[in-house]
């Protein structure tokens, strides 16, 4: 992982991150909603709001201020192509709630790794403060992500239960 001296690098990894957070969390919000599952298009939804709200706050802090540029690829969630890319449309197809939460935890705790780094590093107090700051922005939504995982089944655990009920020659519930 790579030093970051300043500030403004600082900011411009968070606008990236943020960047991609709000725009992924809006498309497993549509994903969600297409899919007929209200309850987790909201909480995407709710995400993509809260990652705008950070990545609105970020840019008018640095407002006048030089950000450099970074990779349009860095913080990608899924693929580094295009959006069109087929292999990003199968991920879209078989996606399932649990799965685009898992993907988003692991985002957001990348993205917490990411920040703890900086201050773990950091020289500049000030920087060392922004950095604490952002991580602990990203590590609320860590567990606001681990709380929705804890209530969203497994839909193959579903399937599990069924195989095994068939081989012992036992009655499932789905009976």
């Amino acid at each position: 992982m790579q030093a970051i001296r300043s500030a403004p690098e600082l900011y411009a990894h968070a606008i990236a991150i943020e960047r991609e957070a709000t725009e992924r969390y809006g498309e497993f919000a549509q994903h969600m909603s297409d899919l007929g599952n209200e309850s987790v298009a909201a909480v995407f939804s709710r995400l993509s709001a809260l990652e705008a709200g950070h990545l609105a706050t970020l840019e008018r802090r640095t407002e006048g201020t030089a950000v450099p540029d970074l990779r349009p690829d860095q913080y990608r969630w899924l693929d580094t192509g295009a959006p069109e890319t087929a292999a990003r449309e199968l991920i879209y197809r078989l996606m399932t709630p649990r799965m685009a939460l898992a993907i988003a935890l692991h985002a957001e705790q990348r993205a917490a790794a990411f920040f703890e780094h900086v201050y773990r590093t950091a020289g500049d107090p000030a920087l060392r403060g922004l950095a604490q700051e952002m991580a602990m922005d990203e590590k609320q939504h860590v567990a606001m992500i681990e709380r929705m995982l804890d209530q969203t089944p497994d839909p193959n655990l579903g399937w599990a239960a069924f195989i095994e009920g068939r081989q012992s020659g036992t009655q499932t519930p789905e009976d």
